[in-house]
């Protein structure tokens, strides 16, 4: 089937890739004309603006946006005004689900369909496919079924479950319809909270397996031992072949910062335990440990040393 593409970064270009491979037809449109022209040489139908990508395709449209959750508003206003009742607009981005709500609504007044697909694969999706959590009417997760399908990595991505021998659906084909509009984004904001624990579980067992590992005289090989997790062990996961593969490279990391940042979705999976009164321990600590890798409590640590120093009259000494 035909589909829009705006936003041609990470994720949408390769998303495209896979689209076409798989037969569908793809006119794309990114504000640097370079990744149009990239595209457009692979098959892709470039387009030099909105305007021009929604004139590429037949009605009733579907067009997707692959772009960061700032900027999706204007995006919307762009292209809204340029399509036709019953042509669909897809935000796969990283979008607030309460946002999704929102905007289903407005487009809904100007006779438009809208999805929100949270959308997991990162930048080895185009060979590993990507895992789809799609929010909105059922009518229109039906349309853009081969779109889903084609995307999602297929069920020989994970070995079958004995227990959900005879149910039906698409979970097992890594694309489900999670429910009604925000649907998608608000589950996807759930994972996105989850990779953040899990990933500052395997940071901080490395940093021990490193600093106290060494205080006990031990010399461990920190690419090793992340070789050895990844056969048979029960915290095997990709996120652990991903670290080897990079301990590998660089048993000290060297070229990494140690500053990590935060996009959005661990706030807002916090904000929403806050609101729902859900305990959050581990992803709470984990977005704050994103925090002080930043440096943003070295005041507080200032005034930790300041009453040690006041009670006790320790003096703490600077590397």
């Amino acid at each position: 089937m035909q589909l829009g593409m705006i936003g041609l970064g990470r994720m949408g270009a390769n998303m495209v890739r896979r689209l076409m491979a798989a037969g569908h037809q793809c006119a794309v449109y990114d504000t640097d004309p370079d990744q149009v022209a990239a595209l457009a040489a692979e098959g892709a139908v470039g387009a030099a603006s909105t305007g021009a990508l929604v004139e590429a395709l037949d009605a009733p449209r579907s067009v997707w946006i692959m772009i960061p959750a700032d900027r999706v508003d204007a995006s919307l206003s762009a292209l809204a005004d340029g399509l036709e009742p019953d042509d669909l607009i897809v935000d796969g981005g990283n979008s607030h689900y309460r946002d999704a709500v929102r905007r289903a609504k407005a487009l809904s007044a100007k006779g438009l369909r809208y999805m929100d697909v949270g959308t997991s694969g990162g930048v080895r999706g185009l060979e590993r496919g990507y895992c789809l959590m799609v929010g909105g009417d059922a009518a229109d997760f039906q349309r853009l079924e081969p779109v889903f399908a084609s995307l999602a990595p297929g069920r020989d991505a994970a070995p079958s479950l004995a227990a959900r021998s005879g149910r039906s659906g698409t979970a097992e084909h890594g694309y489900l319809h999670c429910g009604s509009h925000g649907a998608g984004h608000f589950v996807k904001m759930i994972h996105n909270g989850i990779e953040y624990g899990a990933m500052a579980a395997y940071a901080e067992g490395l940093q021990l397996l490193d600093s106290a590992g060494a205080a006990s005289g031990y010399r461990l090989e920190l690419a090793d031992i992340t070789e050895l997790w990844r056969r048979g062990s029960v915290i095997g996961s990709w996120l652990l072949d991903l670290t080897a593969d990079e301990l590998a490279r660089d048993p000290t990391l060297a070229g990494f910062s140690d500053k990590v940042a935060d996009s959005g979705e661990g706030r807002w999976t916090v904000q929403a335990a806050v609101d729902a009164g859900v305990p959050a321990h581990v992803l709470t600590a984990a977005l704050y440990a994103r925090f002080g890798s930043r440096d943003n409590d070295t005041f507080a640590r200032r005034v930790l040393s300041a009453m040690r120093f006041a009670f006790g009259g320790h003096r703490e000494h600077g590397d």
